[in-house]
């Protein structure tokens, strides 16, 4: 069985796309997923599969909540050990001091990174912008609410993509740690 990290992209945001973690965790073991645990009301499920590619097992996972839920929602697919690639290659790790300035973008292949090429030309400084060969990752110094980049990480830009806080992120790797990953 191998670990996995399944990503949502913009549910339980104001009053669309609701979903409930109770709901999303038995619609996962309905799948026939081990160990599915979620963490916080925002789509992060960890569990386990025996079989399946990381896109199969998102397109599996987002066919089922347009199916049993009636939502169509987005969904990226990592494994334990891209969770670890990408925490290690997270170039600012140990400069950014607050890991709710630090955002980190999933897409569900490299190359669907590309396209978050186009937040760059918003990156003013302090802000720090990397694209890297598993993720992307953005700096907010002054803040994410303030932030031009943020906005287009999170908007049209983005649109391939879904962001986790590095607290987020952190969080999802202790989780993964906890259930065998």
């Amino acid at each position: 069985m191998t670990t996995h990290i399944a990503l949502l992209r913009g549910i339980n945001v104001g009053k669309a796309k609701r979903i409930a973690m109770a709901d999303l965790r038995a619609l996962l073991e309905a799948l026939g997923y081990t160990d599915v645990a979620t963490l916080l009301n925002s789509g992060n499920v960890v569990f386990k599969a025996g079989k399946g590619t990381s896109a199969t097992l998102a397109t599996d996972i987002s066919k089922a909540i347009a199916d049993r839920l009636g939502i169509e929602v987005p969904v990226i697919v990592k494994s334990a050990k891209d969770l670890d690639a990408i925490m290690a290659d997270n170039p600012f790790a140990d400069t950014a001091t607050d890991p709710s300035r630090l955002l980190v973008a999933f897409t569900p292949d490299a190359a669907a990174l590309v396209n978050l090429d186009a937040i760059a030309p918003h990156v003013v400084a302090p802000e720090q912008f990397l694209v890297g060969t598993r993720a992307a990752y953005l700096h907010c110094a002054s803040g994410i609410l303030e932030s031009k980049a943020a906005e287009a990480m999170l908007g049209k830009a983005g649109k391939a993509a879904t962001t986790r806080n590095w607290g987020t992120v952190q969080k999802l790797q202790a989780l993964v740690e906890k259930i065998g990953g």
